[in-house]
């Protein structure tokens, strides 16, 4: 039984963790792209120029697409295939818990059933949550062929080596989508 307990607390802690660093994930696509003659890419400067954050998180997201798009056989080109274009939304959100706790007035041997309930209070703790979208982009029509979403925090990095971990895994949980499923019509 207790290497039943001391098994289940490492496991307990693996959950706990890994739902504090979860990412959603959205993507849509145009059904009549020809995704399999993707084959290159190149970065999308215009677009990337206007996503609203600090350059050096443009950098390191930038970094981990490079490196996720070698690990799907892309290769970097002056003469792409598709360009690949990032922008960011963030909204703050505010999450409200209320600490009330006792019965109030009551039957019953407890003493707490005979007085008002206690309450500790109303505490608000606010975090950034934000979205990073993926686009590639036809490079001969122009037109968007595919989008990735991903959603969540980057929460306070102590470290920036924690920081680009995050990113890397925001990217790569993004880019999980691509290329999509896409389904034979009946």
């Amino acid at each position: 039984m207790k290497k039943l307990q001391l098994l289940a607390l490492p496991v307990l802690m693996v959950v706990l963790l890994s739902a504090c660093t979860s990412v959603r994930v959205l993507s849509d696509y145009d059904k009549d792209a020809n995704f399999a003659s993707y084959k290159s890419y190149a970065f999308y400067k215009t677009g990337i120029d206007k996503a609203e954050i600090s350059d050096l998180d443009k950098k390191r997201i930038l970094r981990a697409i490079d490196s996720e798009m070698a690990t799907r056989g892309f290769t970097k080109s002056n003469s792409p295939d598709i360009l690949v274009s990032i922008f960011t939304k963030e909204k703050e959100q505010v999450d409200i818990y209320n600490n009330y706790w006792g019965g109030g007035f009551g039957w019953g041997w407890s003493p707490y059933y005979w007085r008002p309930g206690m309450n500790n209070g109303t505490q608000v703790s606010t975090r950034t949550e934000g979205s990073l979208y993926i686009d590639l982009i036809d490079a001969k029509s122009k037109e968007l062929v595919w989008q990735g979403k991903g959603i969540g925090t980057l929460g306070h990095a102590k470290s920036i080596e924690k920081k680009e971990e995050r990113i890397q895994l925001f990217v790569a949980e993004i880019l999980k989508a691509y290329p999509p499923q896409v389904m034979a019509s009946k």
